[in-house]
């Protein structure tokens, strides 16, 4: 082929060329950052929390308006509500930059399956946002809250959750792709965050909650959730849900308290967690063993103990293993007898096991697993005990 010839030809394939087709302006859309999904009668409400850029910006001074407009549509299902809404935004609702879903507490509690499907389906959602319920509360009214610090509720919610997951290990943040994945397994039941608004609802929607030292109103994480083929059983307390936590292997960091030998109380802070959990059958009967290795360093000492000396630290090692052990083992029993489903994956695990035995028990596994034995191994291992060997309540009482 000439040259000129194949100049034509890119010439001609240029101009067929369709360009960005979908593009959309920045200044089209009304950016979401978080949505509220409740059940009011037969039909589903939606909140959306949409961001001001003006009042987020740190280019230009704020006006004084909220940083978040929240918009409100109901609708027969979840997608039609949300195409109702364009009747009173101003923009076309942009959700690409979604971070969080908020499941409102009677959603949770009649079945969120349905409501999901939208979410998971659509390709203008991605899949990378976290989802969350609200505990006796709607979602409507956990997004109305306006937060301190962060000026986006949703950043506040988001953050918060995963701090909370990293330093603390009450809470677990689900995607949902892994949601949704939970959901489709048969065997292992689903765990979601559950978030609480602590103090007067009404205050929280107003400016002034966030230009007082101390906020009147605010949301707090209240543990896991469980449900059961999709519906809400409970919540799990804190200490139940740090020790799902540690059986499902999620803890990165947490603070335990013990007892001293001669009373008050020494901190510890967990660095450190790994759990192993083995299946097996015998005659046909399964049986689970949950294996923990912790590290830990002393984090503050509120009692006399000498903890120069090996004995000593070895006290502190036990006595963190015989906590943690004593604590997962209860919560165990209290799924087993309270809440009948399995939250832990133990199923999971036999089938990986045996999946021979496995198909033997499966239709028959949350009977059987109300009776399942679980041995429990804690092992711990202290690192450090900080910049001072003893405690200052040693000196002080002059020891």
């Amino acid at each position: 082929m000439s040259k000129f010839k194949a100049i034509c030809l890119l010439m001609i394939l240029t101009m067929l060329l369709s360009g960005c087709w979908s593009k959309r302006e920045l200044n089209e859309l009304a950016i979401v950052s978080a949505l509220g999904i409740d059940k009011v009668d037969n039909e589903y409400e939606i909140t959306v929390q949409v961001v001001d850029p003006g009042e987020i910006s740190s280019k230009q001074p704020s006006s004084g308006r909220s940083p978040i407009i929240t918009y409100h549509s109901t609708g027969a299902t979840v997608f039609e509500a949300i195409r109702k809404m364009t009747t009173v935004t101003a923009r076309k609702l942009y959700f690409a930059h979604l971070q969080i879903v908020v499941l409102g507490n009677k959603l949770a509690e009649e079945g969120i399956n349905e409501s999901l499907d939208l979410i998971s389906r659509d390709h203008e959602f991605r899949n990378d946002f976290e989802v969350i319920v609200a505990h006796e509360a709607t979602a409507d009214e956990v997004l109305n809250v306006l937060t301190p610090i962060e000026k986006v509720p949703a950043n506040k919610l988001l953050n918060s959750l995963k701090t909370s997951e990293k330093t603390w290990g009450t809470t677990e943040s689900i995607k949902i792709d892994e949601l949704i994945n939970t959901i489709n397994n048969k065997t292992t039941s689903v765990v979601i965050s559950a978030i609480e608004i602590e103090g007067d609802k009404n205050v929280g929607m107003e400016q002034t909650n966030v230009k007082r030292s101390k906020s009147a109103v605010l949301l707090k994480y209240k543990g896991l959730a469980v449900f059961k083929k999709g519906k809400l059983l409970g919540i799990l307390t804190e200490e139940e849900s740090k020790s799902l936590s540690f059986i499902r292997d999620k803890i990165q960091s947490t603070i335990e308290i013990l007892a001293c030998p001669k009373g008050d109380t020494l901190a510890t802070e967990i660095t450190h967690s790994k759990t192993k959990i083995k299946g097996k059958f015998e005659h046909g009967a399964p049986k689970i063993e949950v294996l923990i290795d912790v590290n830990q360093n002393v984090g503050e000492v509120l009692c006399k103990i000498d903890l120069t000396k090996e004995k000593s630290i070895h006290l502190i090692n036990k006595k963190t293993e015989e906590l943690i052990k004593k604590r997962i083992e209860e919560t165990i029993r209290s799924v087993q007898q309270n809440y009948r489903v399995d939250i832990f994956g133990f199923g999971e695990e036999l089938h990986r096991t045996n999946p021979k035995e496995w198909k033997k028990i499966k239709k028959d596994w949350l009977t059987i697993f109300q009776e399942l034995q679980v041995k429990v191994d804690v092992h711990v291992n202290t690192q450090g005990v900080g910049t001072m060997e003893n405690s200052l309540v040693s000196k002080t009482k002059g020891e």
